[in-house]
């Protein structure tokens, strides 16, 4: 199914957004996307078990805040483009009045959310930066759903990569420290077991540069907030147990969640 491209939308070029919905399985992708995801498949036919993993984590893990926190509203930074399963339908299978602001940087995936979400009570889609919690937090669409001064859901999902370590400490303590007790934060990642297998993938990736996190350098991220079980762990792991079949090829979903105290 072609898609018809939105004015000043450069679909020439891989977007992020749009080569994870194609290994999704979605069609709100292009030419450009989709020869992208082609050559990651080539390189890594495990690439879109990955994106599966990725998104069936951040929707667990959004479940669970809710069941077991509480949490009814949810910042979800990075969001991507619509998808089913949805976030949001999986904490509101729990909270059924979970709001949420769907927030991303990119016209395409805003655009989609807005006419896919924009009219559903609770959801608030929203144009922002996620590297910039305070300007974020203040975004009127922001606040029209999220009440600053009770525990939230901050979620990071397949984002952590697309930033330097230092950069993504910065980011997650930015929104920890304007978080109250109780907050959840749950962030998941693209994580290459060592070099070799990063290196057999930059090469071929051109939506965005990426960067490879230690297991301690992701543990960084959730400086100021209680690590729940089972950990951090490959995404798999999380949600089966640590009997789980180990990720294949070297590259699987790095993920955790935590609570602030």
């Amino acid at each position: 199914m072609s898609r018809v491209s939105s004015p000043g939308i450069d679909v020439t070029r891989p977007n992020i957004a749009r080569v994870y919905d194609y290994l999704l399985g979605g069609k709100d992708n292009f030419a450009a996307d989709r020869e992208q995801a082609e050559r990651l498949l080539r390189v890594s036919p495990g690439i879109a078990q990955w994106a599966r993993d990725n998104r069936e984590f951040v929707c667990a893990a959004a479940a669970r805040a809710a069941r077991e926190g509480g949490i009814a509203q949810f910042l979800d930074l990075g969001a991507g483009l619509p998808a089913s399963p949805a976030v949001h339908e999986a904490a509101r299978a729990v909270i059924p009045g979970a709001r949420f602001a769907v927030v991303d940087n990119d016209p395409v995936v805003v655009s989609h959310a807005q006419a896919l979400l924009g009219k559903a009570e609770g959801l608030a889609p929203v144009m922002a930066d996620l590297t910039e919690p305070e300007a974020l937090l203040e975004h009127p669409d922001v606040k029209r759903v999220i009440d600053c001064g009770q525990p939230t859901g901050i979620i990071i999902g397949g984002v952590a990569h697309f930033l330097p370590t230092a950069r993504m400490r910065e980011v997650t303590a930015g929104y920890l420290s304007r978080a109250p007790s109780g907050s959840w934060l749950i962030i998941s990642a693209g994580h290459a077991e060592n070099d070799e297998v990063a290196n057999r993938f930059r090469p071929v990736y051109a939506a965005a540069a990426t960067y490879r996190h230690s297991l301690a350098d992701f543990a960084s991220f959730f400086h100021g907030a209680e690590i729940v079980p089972p950990g951090l762990v490959a995404a798999r792991h999380w949600m089966a147990g640590l009997n789980a079949a180990p990720p294949s090829e070297g590259l699987y979903v790095l993920c955790g969640a935590g609570i602030k105290r």
